[in-house]
């Protein structure tokens, strides 16, 4: 149904005026200088698609080529072997600064340089072009992919080992050309519907300082005018471009940039999306992904290995079952893609190792997720009777301290990386207290304000802050245990 509405907005596109007439407003340098380099992205699209085959050649360099080549000695160094510098570029540098990206320009990642919306838009070009199904479309899926490939991803080892991290990217990049191929022309369906991590990648574009702009007004008035002219825009990921309120969707691609000169790329405030525009299409999967994904899935995905819960619920298992005379859970270990199995480097999992840390992950996510929630509800009450749309505006106001807590674990690959080659970091527990502190504070501005638009009793908006504040502190106590306390 989304691909049909994109198609007939598309086609209302193809028709109709630029705007005339009227003193166009005087803008800030900032302002005309993102509008030039909107439209210079409009106009260079041959050279994106050559950095996209560029990225993509990249990309099979670092997660195809090591999983075919020995595991690297104990004395080898990331300059001097190819798996360990793929491992360092990838998931040290590459995947933390995508993170980042999305806080700071919005998904431009997804829109010039992702490897994978590339191929899947590239295939579909020449593809069967179906109509997407229904189950495509499934609203949930954000977070159900999302939850799937991080507790997959640990239970073999996907940031340790090259197998693992071709066994994952390359089945999503499959994935993304199989639907491609069968779905949408010209479009990226696997992009805007099933791949894992778009619902964060969405979340944390909220967040950026830039965005393409809608001016109804200018739209309307091209509309009505009678020169005839218009090109199309082909949006990529199906976004009806005239109700474009925000950054969750668009990929930055810039393709339409001046389009009846009424879109630009264009500054605002990083808080304007979250506050103004959240609240009026409430989307509850938003909220199982911020609130159980990645303040309870991905703090339980990063908290297990340093967890003296995790050993302590294990070895307590592994005695009953001594004692019952159960031994092949503590013995049996399964191929590495189902646990890791490694043993020429002395890294297994046990069937008793995997299945404690599958039902520490998921308890961690119900635990957080719960006092998140609780906290999430008194604040809503706090603005007076129960309204789901204001429980789910003020839920997107912990997508900072989230955002912090999953960029903070993937630092961790390359901390540890680089430490194993003598890097030293002096004031790293510094750097990360500064961090989830600035999260933190800034999650607590975003629930005044929400709460601010719901209510005019200063008594009653204080108290909704102060319960998204115990919920942001409950994030920033999960990222606190595995930093200073464990």
């Amino acid at each position: 149904m989304a691909y049909l509405v994109a198609r007939e907005t598309e086609a209302d596109l193809a028709g109709g005026p630029s705007a005339q007439g009227g003193e166009p407003p005087r803008r800030s340098p900032l302002s005309r200088a993102l509008g030039h380099f909107g439209d210079w992205l409009r106009l260079h699209q041959k050279l994106i698609r050559r950095v996209q085959w560029v990225v993509v050649f990249a990309y099979l360099l670092l997660v195809a080529v090591p999983a075919f080549l020995p595991l690297p000695e104990r004395t080898a160094h990331i300059w001097t072997n190819l798996t360990l510098f793929a491992q360092f570029a990838f998931w040290g540098v590459w995947w933390p600064f995508v993170l980042l990206s999305m806080v700071l320009v919005g998904r431009t990642w997804c829109g010039v340089f992702c490897p994978e919306g590339a191929l899947t838009e590239m295939v579909s070009r020449h593809g069967r072009g179906l109509a997407v199904p229904r189950w495509v479309t499934w609203k949930f899926w954000p977070f159900v992919a999302f939850v799937c490939t991080t507790i997959y991803g640990q239970m073999i080892s996907v940031y340790q080992y090259p197998k693992p991290a071709l066994l994952i990217l390359g089945g999503s990049t499959a994935g993304a050309i199989g639907i491609g191929y069968l779905y949408g022309r010209n479009k990226r369906v696997w992009c805007r519907y099933l791949c894992p991590v778009n619902g964060v990648f969405g979340l944390l574009a909220k967040l950026a300082p830039v965005h393409f702009r809608v001016d109804e007004e200018a739209w309307s008035r091209s509309r009505h005018a009678h020169n005839a002219g218009v090109r199309r825009v082909n949006c990529a990921p199906l976004v009806p471009l005239r109700l474009m309120k925000g950054n969750h969707d668009c990929h930055m691609c810039g393709r339409c940039s001046g389009f009846r000169d009424a879109i630009e790329l264009a500054p605002r405030s990083p808080n304007q999306e979250i506050v103004e525009v959240a609240g009026a299409a409430p989307k509850p999967v938003e909220t199982l992904l911020i609130v159980f994904g990645l303040m309870g899935v991905a703090a339980g995905a990063f908290h297990w290995g340093a967890s003296p819960w995790y050993v302590e619920i294990k070895q307590d298992l592994a005695t009953w079952l001594i004692d019952s005379g159960v031994m092949w859970p503590l013995q049996a270990s399964a191929p590495w893609w189902i646990f890791t199995n490694y043993p020429d480097v002395n890294d297994q999992l046990t069937l008793l190792d995997g299945a404690v840390l599958i039902f520490y992950i998921a308890a961690t996510a119900v635990a957080i997720g719960a006092l998140v929630s609780a906290c999430l509800y008194g604040a809503t009450r706090s603005l007076g009777a129960y309204a789901s749309e204001r429980y789910h505006h003020l839920a997107q106001s912990l997508i900072p301290i989230a955002a912090c807590g999953v960029f903070l674990g993937l630092s961790m690959t390359t901390v540890s990386l680089l430490r194993a080659e003598g890097v030293s970091f002096a004031f790293l527990s510094l750097l990360r207290a500064g961090l989830l502190g600035g999260a933190a504070l800034w999650s607590i501005v975003l629930a005044w304000r929400i709460a601010g638009r719901w209510t005019k009793s200063p008594l009653r908006r204080f108290a909704a802050t102060a319960g998204a504040g115990l919920a942001a502190s409950i994030g920033v106590f999960s990222w606190a245990l595995l930093f200073w306390i464990w």
